[in-house]
Parts: structure tokens; sequence; C-alpha cells
């Protein structure tokens, strides 16, 4: 008997499948066939990872680059023009942040930051997991959190408006 039943598996699914999707999306612009793939691998794994969501991460990661990889040959053989993927932040009509500025934002960040900050912020994995995901150490991956959410910082910092003194 398999020992991902089908309610683990719809959990799992409903807890993490949005976000693994926004981590894929670093990598592919197919993130929703790479997560699907990583959770058919799950089926078929004769016994449950010790920890299942950071394993998770990590196959969606390898899918991920071994998907880029294979996209860009496509497209160098195809020339194609690469499509966009759906952007990080969801606009808000109360939001003083522009989504698609932040967005813009993220995407400029190195791979590692914006890896590490996708997984911590949107996977809800923590540092022990990322560091596991990225093969670095646990200050490694905290190191480049700290740095990409600064960098974020610094890109996105709206100075307040100065007050007319009269």
């Amino acid at each position: 008997m398999n020992p991902i039943g089908p309610e683990l598996l719809a959990r799992l699914l409903n807890e993490h499948g949005a976000a693994l999707v926004l981590y894929a999306r670093q990598w592919c612009n197919t993130p929703e066939d790479v997560v699907q793939e990583a959770f058919l691998q799950l089926i078929r794994q004769e016994r449950a990872p010790d920890r299942v969501v950071a394993w998770l991460y990590r196959v969606v990661r390898n899918r991920g680059r071994s998907m880029s990889r294979s996209q860009a040959r496509r497209q160098r053989h195809e020339s194609a023009a690469s499509c966009h993927g759906e952007p990080y932040f969801l606009p808000a009509e109360d939001d003083a942040l522009d989504a698609a500025t932040a967005s813009r934002a993220l995407d400029e960040l190195p791979i590692e930051q914006r890896e590490t900050i996708v997984a911590r912020l949107w996977g809800g994995l923590s540092f022990d997991e990322i560091a596991d995901l990225t093969e670095t150490s646990i200050s490694t991956a905290h190191r480049r959190y700290q740095a990409g959410l600064a960098a974020l910082r610094m890109r996105l910092e709206n100075p307040c408006p100065q007050k007319n003194e009269t």
C-alpha cells in the first residue's frame, strides 16, 4: 500500500501547492507542470520522506532547473520568445506598494536571494530546510534572506513626503 494516502496528498496540495508553484516559477514558465510532477513523484515513493514539504521543495527545485535547461535549449532551437509567468504579488486596492514594481524588484534579485525569500515567505520553510534545499549552511541561507530583504527595501523604499512648515 502506498504510504502517501489521498488525505495527506490533498492536505499537502492545499497547504503548499500555491507556494510550490510560485517557487517553481523562478526557473520555468510552466511551474504548474513541475509541481504536478513533484506530487506524482511523491506518490511513487515506497516510503514517505521524513520532511515531506522540504522534499517537495527539493524536487520542485531540481525539476524546475531541469525544465529551465530544456526550455533554453528548445528556445535556442525554435527561436521562440519567452512567456512571462504570473506575478509574485497580486495588486490590491489598498496597497501602498505597487504589485508590479514589487514583482520586478524580486525578479531583479540574484537567484540565490530570490529563491531563499520565496521559500521562506511563501513556502514557510525554516532556514534549516532552506539550507538543506539549497545545499548551503543555515547561516548562508539566513544571510541570503537578509541581503535579499535589504535589497528589496532599498529598491522599494519611498521617501516620506515632507510637510510644508508654514
